[in-house]
């Protein structure tokens, strides 16, 4: 009989996703993970086959909570341009943390089809969910009737992941806001 898991598997991919996001797949060593888990080697292994397994769940958690959020953010306000803008903003304001989708994007490309399928899946949900603010805004008068949905939606996916980039890269609280400013006047 198989003894049962001393652990909780949700909290231990949370602590994951916070190891995997800072130092990214090949930055990050199975003691780190270990450690950061709480969780024995052979547990990690037991319970996720190996580095790559539990990588792979880091992935899948976040990029679905990051999904969730910022669809729930875009819902959350009577206008749509104010939930666009606070989906925004809420990127903006914590655009110096790693983002652990966008760092499997840049780390590993089109290389892995398992992640290629994550990114898939999540850029569909969260496309439906911008496109869908934008044409409520649309309809609203806050964004130009004469603007494509389907190329608005991703450019502001597109600026999601530039605000996380600049911010990395060293770019001001300042810049990163006039970059949302910007964001938003391309909409009118």
């Amino acid at each position: 009989m198989a003894r049962p898991k001393e652990f909780d598997v949700d909290t231990a991919v949370e602590a994951a996703i916070a190891v995997f996001r800072e130092h990214g797949f090949e930055g990050t060593s199975a003691q780190m993970l270990v450690d950061a888990m709480k969780i024995g080697r052979q547990s990690l292994y037991d319970t996720f086959g190996d580095k790559w397994g539990v990588y792979r769940a880091a992935v899948k958690r976040y990029s679905q909570e990051e999904v969730r959020t910022h669809a729930e953010i875009l819902a959350s306000r009577e206008r749509a341009i104010e939930g666009i803008r606070a989906m925004l903003d809420r990127v903006a304001g914590e655009a110096s943390r790693a983002c652990l989708g966008l760092s499997a994007t840049v780390e590993f490309g089109c290389s892995r089809p398992e992640l290629v399928k994550l990114r898939e899946a999540s850029s569909a949900t969260l496309t439906r969910a911008v496109k869908d603010a934008l044409a409520k805004a649309q309809t609203q008068g806050d964004v130009a009737a004469d603007l494509d949905l389907d190329h608005l939606a991703t450019f502001l996916i597109t600026t999601l992941s530039s605000l996380r980039l600049a911010a990395r890269a060293g770019a001001e609280p300042e810049q990163i806001s006039a970059l949302v400013d910007l964001a938003l006047r391309v909409l009118r």
